[in-house]
């Protein structure tokens, strides 16, 4: 009877982890459709836009001949466009509708991810069901002043590769698991593994800060204290050592790039507010406590997420302390943004806290759970509509836009010729009601580079430095005048046309207007 029942354990182990597996699907499902009519969903705004364009020249290569960097740079170090491109051609349903399915199942891999964290630590699917509501509800929150969210509500490399980091991190939990035992995870290792690496070729850098986080959470759940404490140290230093020898062995940049680099504020702690700089110190104390909360061999995988954090993100902070500076001799470090680490660190304290709050104080409750959605959404959904007040809340395929300037950007794709070069303010992205949304994304034609977005491509690739100076000098200040010596600078750049607020005195033949931005020939 005794040989029955050790036969059968592992059968019954296997259906219970299947079954929860099965309840981590269809909890996914069932929050994916909430998660989007909350955030939203916006394709060409931000680094959407950027990614956008991107894949568009690669599924039309005669788009964009003016200035290709500001278009191409990105793919260098991403398969991210390409496979989107592949998609389109796949399956011939078009790329905005390919993007739209990819942001769906984006946030549904996410939630499912946050449910395979969760259930490494979690022994009830109550708590893990609350872990997985919060991380939902808070999908765009702001990760400290790193300039990211926890996941964009449009599509870039970073909607692959944050799901397929969380999913590693459930892999490196159970691996963790099985040190206490003197076991080898095989299935897990490869997991992780995989999941790095498809993870890599989205967005390697992001794949990096996965993988510290996996190094360390490995690290922190040796068994043996001593073995335990200089893996752990050895794992710090290096990073620490890295970094120093990217900053002192690399080479000084030149004051150019210098002027590119200083503009992107969010590398330099220096110019972080109060807040921005509690947003580091928030995530570790809350996993720290709530670790402390529960005590006993069951908190073991908590305790050791807490720990993971604790270092990642002390870590990140010495090195952005130590190397990255305004005035530093190169910007090598800087460019690596060692505080993204942080968006892994925030998915994993949204967890705990949703699985705390389930536990103590939702219980069964249906009440307590309708109060906790509808206050955590409701408030998401109010930031969403401030963010993107002008816009429609959710941007879907082949619907008409709301948006003022996006109306005049899609005027520019039907009316205008495919090598058309143009001009707008060079802080037009941050114009009154222009909600980010990116003009090459959406016009499909060439621009002098921007403040904001170009910027930020510019100081990955020091190459365009020269070209994004250049149109700064020129497009700025475009939104107050276009007077004689700015037409003059435009036609010496071969600029055809000038996208302007309406209001914008202009001395040019104007085309098109609505009631925020006019469209100008440069004859």
């Amino acid at each position: 009877m005794v040989t029955t029942e050790v036969a059968l354990r592992p059968l019954q182990e296997q259906r219970r982890a299947t079954t929860t597996i099965v309840e981590g699907v269809w909890l996914s499902c069932a929050l994916t459709p909430l998660v989007i009519l909350i955030h939203g969903y916006h394709p060409y705004a931000e680094d959407g836009g950027v990614y956008l364009a991107g894949a568009k020249r690669l599924l039309d290569p005669r788009l964009y001949p003016h200035l290709p960097g500001f278009v191409t740079t990105h793919l260098q170090f991403s398969l991210f466009a390409p496979a989107m491109a592949a998609l389109v051609r796949a399956t011939h349903l078009g790329l905005l509708p390919v993007l739209f399915g990819v942001y769906a199942a984006s946030i549904w891999l996410t939630l499912f991810s946050g449910w395979m964290v969760a259930k490494q630590w979690v022994p009830r699917t109550r708590a893990r069901c609350g872990a997985v509501c919060v991380l939902a509800m808070s999908l765009t929150a702001p990760v400290a002043g790193t300039s990211l969210m926890l996941m964009d509500p449009y599509v870039t490399a970073r909607s692959i590769s944050t799901p397929l980091g969380l999913l590693a991190l459930a892999a490196a939990l159970k691996i963790a698991d099985a040190l206490q035992y003197s076991r080898v995870e095989w299935k897990a290792i490869a997991a992780c593994v995989g999941s790095l690496a498809i993870a890599a070729a989205a967005h390697p850098l992001m794949a990096a800060y996965s993988l510290s986080c996996v190094v360390v959470l490995v690290c922190v759940s040796i068994p043996q204290r001593t073995a335990r404490m200089m893996a752990t140290g050895t794992a710090c230093c290096m990073a620490v050592l890295l970094a120093g020898c990217l900053q002192w062995l690399g080479p000084k940049e030149a004051g150019a790039y210098g002027e590119v680099a200083r503009t992107r504020t969010y590398w330099f702690l220096s110019n972080w507010q109060w807040y921005e700089l509690f947003g580091l110190v928030a995530p570790v104390a809350v996993l720290a406590i709530l670790a402390r909360l529960r005590s006993g061999e069951e908190n073991r995988a908590e305790r050791q997420l807490a720990w993971m954090a604790v270092i990642c993100g002390a870590v990140a902070t010495a090195i952005v302390v130590l190397f990255v500076r305004a005035d530093a001799t190169n910007y090598l470090v800087a460019e690596l943004q060692p505080l993204r680490v942080y968006q892994m660190i925030y998915a994993v304290m949204f967890l705990a806290i949703g699985a705390f709050l389930a536990e103590r104080y939702l219980k069964a409750s249906a009440v307590r759970w309708i109060a906790l959605m509808t206050i955590t959404g409701g408030c998401m959904l109010l930031v969403q509509h401030e963010t993107f007040p002008d816009s429609a809340h959710i941007e879907l395929p082949g619907k008409t836009p709301a948006n003022a300037w996006e109306q005049a950007f899609t005027w520019v794709r039907t009316h205008t010729a495919k090598d058309a070069l143009f001009a707008l303010d060079a802080n037009y992205i941050t114009a009154p009601g222009e909600d980010a949304q990116n003009f090459r994304a959406i016009a499909e034609r060439s621009s002098l580079p921007d403040f904001a977005k170009d910027g930020g491509i510019a100081s990955i690739a020091p190459e365009l430095t020269r070209e994004w100076l250049d149109g700064e000098v020129v497009q700025r200040g475009l939104n107050n005048g276009v007077g004689p010596g700015d037409i003059a600078q435009l036609r010496a750049r071969g600029v055809g046309w000038v996208i302007v607020l309406r209001t914008t005195p202009a001395m040019l033949p104007c085309v098109y207007a609505n009631n925020t931005v006019k469209i100008c020939r440069v004859p």
